[in-house]
């Protein structure tokens, strides 16, 4: 048809003269597998790409290109963020007689604390928001809802297009009950006013258009991209100096609450053939070590720091055993699928996973692991146990991991990212 045409060659068009994307992310974009991949495809794909992040000194770069021709401009974080992060020492609670405390203090010192901290952030957000009005993107492409008022805020400077990447419920998420009215408020307001929503899951493509009142969302699943792994690699075993020939149990992430990593360790302690890995940083780490040293796990548990994204895959595919307890604490967590379940079956692990709807699907619907309860110790352990000893079992869902995981990689969805793209650059032209 001609008016097909027509719009053909006008999105073309658009492309030729360098359509300018800013994406904005409240992380320091170092390891942020998602945003890089959605950059790199709309970058190969004839977008100019811009990845606006936050700098640490010492830590990351201000601006930096990468390999892929993405751009990288971080902004400096407020004076006050360090400040922030000490303990005040001014207003600090006085003992009166040796003993009684001077709640006056506490409360005048957890309002400075306080204070201090939104001013902080306030000052990062305008740097931000300078950062992309700069930049004169045609799309700001905002990544969860701790950027979205910023990137918004651009959107109307600029006269750009707005979309909205929800990577988490952050309404129902560990960590956020002080700002779950915030966040509602936030996103109601701003959701509609995009262009496009793009999410990670159908549980969460379903909520967000139902809270909110907007079309459903675009299902961007957090696969990593394919890549062939035909043996085992020695990675962890080299490094951690594994002398015992015990199957290495493995889990991958974040060290946060709510994600069943002491139900891990108390399935550990049961599981007395095999290693444990667990390979990450967060909140949880000082504690989960502590826990493995007073259950005198310190010769068959270990930790790792994060891996750089490039390195992981080679650490993954040493291991044996892929874990995901993650607990039913919050909606976010009911309807997460994971992206460390695609990494795991990228590797040839077999699965052991407790029972969401969206991981369910996955590791049942594949025959590529084991489903078990949410918080339930004995379960999960047997589980184990069972992968533990079978050496046949592992090695047939692990070969069926690897046969899912031709089908379940990035490359399957870039295209869904690129029609979006032309989809509402084409709107807006027209």
């Amino acid at each position: 048809m001609p008016s097909e045409a027509l719009l053909k060659a006008a999105i073309m068009y658009i492309l030729d003269d360098g359509m300018k994307i800013s994406m904005v992310v409240w992380n320091e974009f170092v390891n942020d597998a998602r945003v890089l991949k959605e950059a790199e495809t709309l970058q190969s794909n004839g977008y100019s790409v811009i990845v606006h992040a936050l700098h640490t000194p010492g830590k990351t770069l201000v601006k930096e290109k990468l390999p892929s021709g993405v751009c990288v401009i971080r902004v400096a974080r407020s004076p006050l963020w360090k400040w922030r992060k000490r303990k005040l020492t001014i207003g600090r609670p006085r003992r009166r007689g040796g003993a009684n405390v001077d709640f006056n203090c506490i409360k005048r010192s957890t309002f400075s604390h306080s204070l201090l901290k939104i001013i902080a952030r306030l000052w990062t957000h305008g740097a931000l928001v300078i950062a992309l009005f700069r930049s004169r993107p045609d799309v700001v492409h905002a990544h969860d809802v701790n950027t979205l008022p910023t990137a918004w805020a651009a959107t109307v400077l600029t006269r750009s297009i707005l979309v909205y990447d929800a990577h988490e419920v952050s309404t129902s998420r560990e960590g956020y009950n002080n700002f779950r009215r915030l966040v509602g408020c936030v996103e109601k307001l701003l959701m509609p006013r995009a262009a496009a929503v793009i999410t990670t899951t159908y549980t969460r493509a379903k909520f967000f258009a139902r809270a909110y009142g907007i079309r459903r969302p675009l299902v961007l699943q957090n696969r990593p991209r394919y890549q062939i792994m035909t043996h085992r690699t020695p990675n962890l075993r080299l490094e951690l100096g594994l002398s015992r020939n015990w199957p290495i149990v493995l889990y991958q992430g974040g060290l946060q609450q709510g994600r069943g990593l002491e139900i891990l360790l108390d399935a550990a302690l049961r599981v007395t053939n095999a290693y444990f890995v667990f390979i990450g940083g967060g909140r949880l780490e000082e504690v989960l070590k502590f826990r493995v040293h007073s259950l005198g796990l310190e010769d068959r548990v270990f930790f790792i720091p994060t891996v750089p994204l490039v390195e992981l895959p080679n650490y993954t595919a040493s291991a044996d055993i892929g874990v995901q307890p993650i607990e039913n604490t919050c909606l976010n967590h009911f309807s997460t699928d994971s992206n460390k379940l695609f990494e795991y079956m990228m590797a040839g692990l077999p699965i052991v996973a407790t029972s969401m709807p969206e991981i369910r699907k996955l590791v049942k619907g594949y025959n590529m692991g084991l489903i078990v309860e949410p918080g339930d110790v004995s379960a999960l352990a047997s589980a184990i146990q069972a992968l533990v000893d079978d050496v046949d079992m592992r090695v047939r869902m692990g070969n069926m991991a690897l046969k899912a995981s031709r089908h379940l990689s990035w490359e399957e969805q870039e295209e869904k990212l690129l029609a979006l793209y032309r989809k509402i650059i084409a709107t807006d032209t027209l």
